[in-house]
């Protein structure tokens, strides 16, 4: 099936995590600080709010506002593949995030961890290794 980009931004793949989180800036700061991620776009309320913000990480646009009454903020796992998962887990780890997993090479043919960030997420850090 051939499609047209014109249904969307160029630049953005055709599916982006959606993250609703308690502290949205704090979230995009960790993202740039562990993942290196590129801060896009950022549209907050008169209070400081977030209502809507992107970040780039590679090939991927995560978008992230912080929880409203009506929106309210939602655990979510989120998987990333990285260069090196050893370093990376180190990485977020010294930018503030507790262990879930450290990396492990199991079945497949990634070595995975996780940590979560203070917002609540679970970020999956992998590097294929085989």
């Amino acid at each position: 099936m051939k499609t047209s980009s014109q249904h969307k931004p160029h630049g953005y793949s055709t599916v982006s995590p959606y993250l609703v989180v308690n502290g949205a800036d704090a979230t995009v700061d960790f993202l740039a600080r562990v993942f290196d991620a590129t801060k896009l776009r950022r549209f907050a309320t008169g209070d400081g709010k977030v209502i809507h913000s992107e970040v780039r990480i590679e090939d991927t646009v995560i978008m992230i506002a912080d929880a409203a009454p009506m929106w309210p903020a939602l655990p979510s796992h989120v998987h990333i593949y990285v260069a090196d998962a050893d370093a990376t887990y180190r990485k977020a780890l010294n930018a503030g995030a507790i262990s879930v997993q450290m990396p492990t090479k199991r079945q497949d043919e990634n070595k995975r961890g996780a940590v979560k960030d203070s917002s609540g997420t679970t970020w999956w850090i992998a590097t294929k290794v085989e």
